[in-house]
């Protein structure tokens, strides 16, 4: 119920590469928020153990059935009675009724908390609606390739890679070794945290969106476009089932990059999936898209870095796959005759964009290093990329 833990009990196979970047003290709860099975009890244990110790807390342990607002004072007695000042850890949260009140209440007291719960109650904006400046959020992630080498005890290169890009990085998928775990998982994603929570009487559409963007990834549609496309009623309502499923953490949205404010908001967003995995159990294409997966991969890894991440291009004259405010990306699986002039000339025009970029090209397993209309590209491997040190600072 209340349990005390110490560092060394149950140590995690594989440490995740957010550890380093939660905080260990402060007035501010940390929150670990993301998709379901993406491993946040689990980082939350690691991060009890790299603290020492620390008091446990589980809202889906039986014993604390029944627990209401009105026994929040017992609690606390209990923690400065047998605990006093020692870091608090909550888990499932959403079990009990205004545990937002638990948590401030503990903050108050002086203590340090770290909590975790279901999607449907700690959604990112909901969370701020909960705990007004009182929390930081920590997206939770499936497995990067830096991890899924770690848990599968693979070799860094284009073959572990390529591994990478068709399994993902959901731990219990990896483990169990079976699709249908990556199609269930998004089954209870889009009813238990989407359609459950917002009441909604028929899921066909919201899965139709959710197949339909996940077989799609990196290509950009409107909502009126979607609409059409997939027969919803409205467009509306497709415009509430993409923002669901963001929500969830299943997609994530990439705005065209513009000086213009305005623009940005009605050019039409590109999307991704929050792991290759579930995306490839759940796509309803049998065709081998490496590109994709890759583009994939290397968004995911951007977005690890914490930095905005935006799209650019002019309609029938180039496109940059990502633009952050200190790189301009294109990603190709090779880079040949073929492709060399359209990926380059993407960089340049990227890396030229208001601010200060790097051009770089991420291939499957080539390096090189270009100069084009007197802006230097790097042509780097994926996997080296995705394992650099620098990225997840």
């Amino acid at each position: 119920m209340l349990r005390e833990t110490h560092a060394g009990n149950d140590q995690p196979t594989v440490r995740r590469d957010l550890l380093d970047r939660l905080p260990t003290t402060g007035r501010q709860a940390v929150a670990l928020t993301g998709v379901r099975r993406s491993g946040k009890s689990t980082l939350q244990r690691q991060l009890l153990q790299k603290m020492g110790a620390g008091v446990h807390i589980n809202f889906e342990d039986t014993r604390l059935f029944g627990l209401s607002p009105a026994d929040f004072p017992s609690v606390l007695r209990a923690l400065d009675e047998h605990w006093r000042g020692q870091p608090v850890f909550l888990d499932e949260v959403q079990e009990v009724d205004e545990w937002q009140r638990f948590v401030r209440a503990l903050l108050d007291h002086g203590r340090f908390v770290c909590l975790t719960g279901s999607n449907a109650s700690l959604l990112g904006r909901e969370l701020g609606s909960k705990l007004t400046g009182r929390h930081l959020s920590f997206e939770v992630l499936p497995f990067s390739y830096r991890e899924f080498l770690a848990f599968t005890g693979s070799q860094p290169g284009p073959e572990s890679l390529l591994a990478f890009l068709d399994e993902g990085g959901f731990p219990v998928a990896l483990q169990e070794r079976n699709p249908q775990v990556l199609r269930e998982l998004l089954r209870d994603v889009v009813q238990r945290d989407i359609a459950s929570r917002h009441a909604l009487r028929t899921t066909r559409h919201l899965m139709n969106v959710t197949l339909f963007l996940l077989a799609n990834t990196g290509q950009p549609f409107s909502l009126q476009h979607l609409t059409k496309a997939l027969a919803v009623p409205t467009v509306p309502q497709t415009s509430r089932a993409v923002e669901q499923l963001q929500d969830a953490y299943l997609l994530f949205a990439v705005q065209k990059w513009s000086a213009s404010f305005k623009q940005r908001v009605v050019a039409p967003a590109k999307y991704y999936a929050v792991d290759n995995g579930l995306r490839r159990a759940n796509s309803p294409s049998p065709s081998p898209d490496l590109g994709h997966r890759l583009e994939n991969a290397i968004y995911l890894g951007l977005r690890q870095r914490g930095e905005p991440i935006h799209y650019a291009g002019e309609r029938g004259a180039w496109e940059c796959d990502f633009v952050t405010p200190s790189l301009a990306v294109q990603v190709c699986a090779r880079l040949d005759d073929s492709n060399v002039a359209r990926e380059v000339r993407g960089a340049v025009h990227g890396a030229r964009l208001p601010g200060k970029r790097r051009a770089l090209v991420l291939t499957l397993d080539q390096d090189d290093r270009l100069v084009e209309e007197g802006v230097e590209i790097e042509v780097r491997r994926a996997w080296q990329w995705l394992l650099d040190d620098s990225q997840h600072r």
